[in-house]
């Protein structure tokens, strides 16, 4: 029952006027959980919709009280989303999020969304993952996640144990420098475009991973190849993504570089690469070419990491 009434609305311009200073946080930790745009901005919607029905003056922690709604609801959502995934056809990967250049000045949050960590992060259970989002990219203190998802501090330092280790074991040192990252991500589409394998030789690392996700509804590979040669025998691998039909353009995706590609000035694919923090060479290959997870493109705007 939604306390403030239709002709209150000085009481209902303060309500949401406080509920907009956490909008972003409440999207940021719900994309962190999700990979979904859509489903975190559904998420959004129901934290509102909880705070405009809540009894305000009894909550002390505005932002708390948010942040719990908006994490529970996002866990419960993820929960259904990973028996979703697990007919999914071939791989998975996160809706590209348009972010904003600035983003990165908080380089942790920029990794947090990005393709390499997310994927990352599905290999977690939902409580490691929430647990891990909140401490290590939002600063959460174990006892302030214990309030959120309403466990003991205890097993939260527990499940937050046990997610850091994996974390460092899967994904090692972090990315590189974001002026690095657009160095390289330049020099990838030139030699893309120019079909010059020495130069993407060069840039490739020998054990290079290539995830492409087409949501089953274009064909290419439904597995990880792994090695350069492999990835560039591929027709749907980094050279032959680049033809005459496509028209490439560097973007800002997911708290870094990336590339687009668009086939009569609509999405076609978003390219993004993980680099290797110590010699430059690209370890990952990430493309998105669902024309479904792509549609976002057209309806996002640039975000500013909160």
């Amino acid at each position: 029952m939604v306390h403030v009434t239709p002709g209150d609305s000085a009481a209902l311009d303060a309500a949401t006027t406080e509920f907009e200073q956490h909008r972003d946080l409440i999207f940021a930790v719900s994309y962190n959980l999700l990979g979904s745009v859509a489903e975190a901005e559904d998420v959004v919607q129901e934290a509102w919709l909880a705070w405009a029905s809540a009894r305000r003056a009894d909550i002390v922690n505005v932002r708390a009280y948010l942040v719990r709604i908006g994490v529970n609801d996002a866990l419960a959502r993820l929960n259904r989303a990973r028996r979703e995934r697990e007919t999914y056809p071939g791989l998975w990967l996160p809706e590209p999020l348009p972010t904003d250049v600035d983003g990165e000045v908080n380089a942790m949050q920029s990794e947090a969304i990005s393709f390499a960590m997310m994927v990352v992060l599905e290999s977690l259970t939902p409580l490691e993952r929430a647990v891990f989002v909140l401490n290590e990219v939002f600063g959460y203190s174990y006892r302030e996640i214990a309030d959120v998802v309403e466990r003991s501090p205890d097993s939260v330092r527990q499940v937050g144990h046990r997610a850091h280790q994996h974390i460092r074991q899967r994904r090692g040192r972090y990315q590189a420098d974001p002026d690095v990252r657009r160095a390289v991500t330049a020099r990838f589409l030139v030699a893309s475009q120019g079909g010059d394998l020495n130069a993407l030789l060069e840039l490739l690392a020998p054990d290079v991973a290539m995830w492409t996700d087409s949501g089953g509804l274009v064909k290419t590979a439904r597995r990880v190849i792994v090695g350069r040669e492999k990835v560039l025998r591929l027709r749907d691998g980094a050279e032959a993504l680049f033809t005459d039909q496509l028209v490439p353009s560097m973007v800002h995706i997911n708290g870094g570089p990336a590339i687009l590609l668009s086939r009569d000035a609509a999405p076609f694919a978003v390219v993004a690469l993980d680099i290797d923090p110590d010699d430059y060479t690209i370890r990952g290959i990430y493309s998105v070419v669902s024309p479904v997870k792509l549609r976002i493109l057209d309806l996002s705007a640039p975000r500013r990491l909160p």
